[in-house]
């Protein structure tokens, strides 16, 4: 019997496209709250780096299922969260399919979603445990996708897909 490992997990970041919409108006209906990240380490969604001192971020609600929905055809209903993200303020080289070195400083919370976009439940993960965790969860066939989000705040910081 012959077996193969499962496909990496492929990370993304906020698509490009979606981006250059939010960066206009968010996922609420208003402008993004552009700032300079004096000190640096705000975590950017679109390109799953961190911000350098000085840098020009844009603070801005999203809805990460919503952006899926419209991709799937998937119903989140309730579950379809908004809330706020640091991106660049302009656009930038965005960010490959790999796990994020560096970007997961902290324990973290992979939220397990069904093809309806509902919550199938959840996990708590330190940056040691994340990438294995998601390729975990991702290999029960009813998980969709996974979020990672932020454990203090909730904030969403990428989605996870089957590779």
């Amino acid at each position: 019997m012959t077996t193969t490992a499962a496909p990496a997990p492929q990370v993304r970041p906020i698509d490009p496209a979606a981006l250059r919409r939010l960066r206009e108006r968010d996922d609420a209906g208003r402008p993004p709250v552009l700032s300079v990240d004096e000190e640096g380490g705000a975590p950017l969604r679109c390109c799953l780096t961190r911000a350098r001192p000085g840098e020009r971020i844009a603070l801005l609600s999203y809805a990460p299922l919503r952006r899926w929905a419209e991709e799937t055809g998937a119903e989140p209903g309730p579950y379809d969260e908004v809330g706020p993200v640091f991106v660049h303020a302009q656009a930038c080289p965005g960010a490959g399919s790999a796990w994020p070195a560096g970007f997961h400083g902290s324990e973290r919370v992979l939220r397990a979603y069904d093809r309806r976009g509902h919550i199938l439940g959840g996990t708590v993960v330190t940056p040691d445990t994340a990438e294995t965790a998601a390729r975990g969860l991702l290999a029960d066939p009813e998980v969709a996708l996974v979020h990672v989000r932020a454990l203090e705040f909730g904030c969403f910081l990428h989605e996870v897909r089957r590779g």
